[in-house]
């Protein structure tokens, strides 16, 4: 059981640094064909070292590199991450912002089109959706990513609507940087880039479940054996057409385990009507894994 339990685990850590150094292309991807020819600056702390950079070329004649900048500013939010997330999930932000800053370095800058709107929206899609993978899988991307965990887990905000709270500053300084038009169009890049995380990173994403069934017991064993989830039961329900006795279960889960959801009603009450809706907001305790 122990080396199963080993193979499992080296399994894990293998996927994490995979996906780590996959998101280490796409934000280099979109860093260097994308953002930095089309003058667009991106969000958070990589929207920041941006503009340090630029300022540093500007003022003092040397122009301060991205990836180290990147690196440096990250260095105070891996302490906040080991204190106030977790160890391990610090170790693979860490080696994501190594990957990241090395791959910036490696990858040319490349410019593919002129038009800074297709720069601001494919570099927020593939920036979004390799930050949206990262998280999904357990690690970070270093800067608001860590901030936004942290609060997301205190005020229930999703990661995407955290990000994009963060960087107005990022906003205005592209605009007087670059020229107001340039403000809009990394606006428009970091709003796109928040929204894909949202789509990829389902985690966030609270659904209600009502579930009506004459197998109550059954469903319930099934659900809790796939999910850490509270039920609340609704006896008596009575069925308009046959006049049958019914069960009526209520459960909020994330989007993320929507396939161990069916996958539970598949086996133990197929027949069972279930429906399924978006919640906006959850007031009381919701569980959230351990990252």
């Amino acid at each position: 059981m122990d080396d199963l339990q080993r193979v499992m685990r080296r399994h894990q850590y293998t996927a994490k640094v995979s996906t780590a150094f996959l998101y280490s292309i796409c934000v280099s991807i979109a860093m260097n064909f994308f953002w930095q020819p089309g003058n667009i600056y991106a969000s958070g702390i990589t929207g920041f070292a941006q503009l340090l950079s630029t300022l540093s070329g500007r003022i003092f004649s040397v122009s301060i590199s991205i990836p180290i900048l990147l690196f440096l500013l990250n260095l105070p939010l891996f302490v906040l991450a080991w204190r106030q997330i977790s160890h391990r999930f610090t170790l693979f932000t860490f080696i994501a912002v190594v990957f990241s800053s090395v791959m910036m370095k490696m990858i040319p800058i490349t410019q593919i089109t002129f038009d800074p709107i297709i720069c601001a929206i494919f570099g927020g899609v593939v920036n979004g959706f390799g930050t949206g993978l990262a998280l999904k899988n357990g690690i970070s991307t270093g800067g608001l990513d860590i901030i936004g965990l942290v609060i997301g887990k205190r005020t229930g905000k999703s990661i995407g609507t955290i990000n994009i709270s963060f960087n107005a500053f990022i906003v205005i300084a592209a605009g007087f940087v670059f020229g107001w038009p340039y403000a809009f169009y990394s606006a428009l890049s970091i709003f796109v880039n928040g929204k894909v995380m949202d789509m990829v990173y389902t985690r966030q994403q609270k659904m209600q479940v009502m579930i009506v069934t004459d197998k109550p017991r059954k469903v319930i064993d099934h659900i809790q054996n796939r999910m850490r989830r509270g039920i609340t039961i609704v006896h008596d329900a009575e069925g308009a057409y046959q006049h049958d006795e019914k069960t009526i279960l209520f459960t909020v889960i994330s989007r993320y385990e929507m396939h161990d959801l069916q996958a539970a009603m598949r086996d133990s009450d197929p027949k069972a009507f279930v429906s399924i809706s978006d919640t906006v907001k959850i007031l009381g305790h919701f569980y959230e894994p351990m990252i």
